[in-house]
């Protein structure tokens, strides 16, 4: 159904909540935490130097790497940083 995006869990720290998303594939891991920043942070300050991190392994993901040559999967536990 959804060939293009992924379900993720997203546990985000500064607000202490975990949320289900839809990401696409090919998007840049960089354009997701801006996204994530811009929704999920509004009403918080924040410096702009927001990591996404796969909450099983530890693996802190590279801005300009795609999601689709990542370990990030349906199912996937990530931390907003």
């Amino acid at each position: 159904m959804y060939e293009n995006k992924i379900l993720v869990n997203i546990y985000v720290l500064s607000l202490s909540k975990n949320c289900e998303i839809f990401i696409p594939v090919n998007e840049k891991v960089g354009n997701i935490t801006k996204l994530l920043a811009n929704v999920l942070l509004d009403s918080i300050n924040t410096s702009g130097n927001s990591v996404i991190m796969n909450a099983d392994t530890g693996v802190c993901y590279k801005n300009n790497d795609l999601i689709r040559n990542t370990d990030i999967k349906n199912g996937c536990k990530l931390v907003f940083l």
